[in-house]
């Protein structure tokens, strides 16, 4: 049982962050599901095959429970820790290659759509990782719109693949790469 225990407990600390509440627990998790659960609703007229769905499901998973988490006080702790670089955070946003795996996964989300939307997520890290402190809120919330506008206007997503874009910038952008805002 303890290593049960241990195993949930490493999972929490690399999905939701380290020390983290269980009403944060609970929202994530729960987010998480909600956005797997809707784009699986979203993709079922497609008839994908069970292994795309559930790619789909993991994907979505990932990317609406990761922007509730990224949200969180304990992924701000962790994320924002005291050594922490702006190669980090952009390594972070590096990683996410969802789109790259849907391109995969769901016939009209072409390579060339998905590595305009990895290059959208990329360019908006570097510039919300180089604006000094003052602005660093706005131009997060700048690039977030910014990306999402550009990518409804120039990219052909498939309808079932709506949601991508957006939450995808937010977990990123918003999420992930602003620090705690201090409560004055």
């Amino acid at each position: 049982m303890a290593s049960v225990q241990g195993w949930a407990a490493a999972v929490d600390r690399a999905l939701v962050g380290p020390g983290a509440a269980p009403a944060e627990r609970g929202l994530v998790y729960g987010t998480a599901a909600a956005g797997a659960g809707l784009a699986v609703v979203a993709v079922a007229p497609a008839a994908l095959p069970l292994w795309a769905v559930a790619l789909v499901a993991l994907v979505a998973f990932d990317l609406f429970g990761g922007a509730a988490a990224n949200a969180t006080a304990a992924a701000k702790r962790a994320f924002h820790a005291p050594g922490r670089a702006p190669r980090h955070h952009l390594g972070f946003v590096a990683a996410h290659g969802q789109p790259f795996l849907l391109a995969l996964a769901v016939p009209g989300l072409g390579w060339a759509a998905a590595a305009v939307l990895y290059a959208l997520a990329l360019a908006g890290a570097v510039a919300v990782t180089a604006a000094p402190g003052v602005v660093k809120r706005p131009v997060a919330f700048a690039a977030t719109v910014l990306a999402i506008g550009v990518a409804d206007v120039t990219v052909s997503v498939p309808d079932e693949l709506a949601w991508l874009a957006p939450v995808l910038f937010v977990k990123l952008l918003l999420g992930h790469l602003l620090p705690e805002e201090s409560r004055g």
